[in-house]
């Protein structure tokens, strides 16, 4: 990401910004044991009906490390590092059982989010939030 992790951080948890960029309404905040919910929209294909997803802050390292619980079976981890004036963004997405069918369409499905339309969106959110002083 072009942009320093201080900056990057508040998109992953200020809940509005996090909001523009993953497109789920939500109430995050970077506290460890935290419990918020994502509300996802209906996804079809992958037998999935939306709405409320049970999250929980699992681990906090101030603008370096942030993981949450994304339902009862999945992790997500984002790792911050600086990198000249901009930040290397590392993201893994844990848990998926490879024996259901279910979770292999699912991993499937977002794999290719969290690799394409996901960067992309945040990049957008990035570029249009002001720049913050240290």
């Amino acid at each position: 990401m072009a942009h320093p992790p201080r900056k990057v951080w508040r998109a992953l948890t200020e809940p509005q910004l996090l909001e523009r960029w993953l497109r789920m309404p939500n109430d995050i905040k970077p506290i460890v044991g935290h419990r918020f919910e994502l509300f996802a929209d209906p996804v079809p294909a992958a037998g999935f009906e939306g709405g409320p997803v049970a999250c929980e802050v699992l681990a906090v390292e101030l603008e370096r490390l942030l993981s949450i619980s994304w339902g009862p079976e999945w992790t997500v981890t984002w790792r911050l590092v600086p990198e000249g004036r901009g930040t290397r963004l590392f993201l893994s997405h844990e848990g998926f059982d490879p024996d259901d069918e279910f979770q292999r369409m699912s991993r499937r499905i977002m794999g290719g989010g969290w690799r394409t339309g996901v960067p992309k969106a945040l990049a957008r959110v990035l570029d249009e939030m002001p720049d913050q002083k240290p």
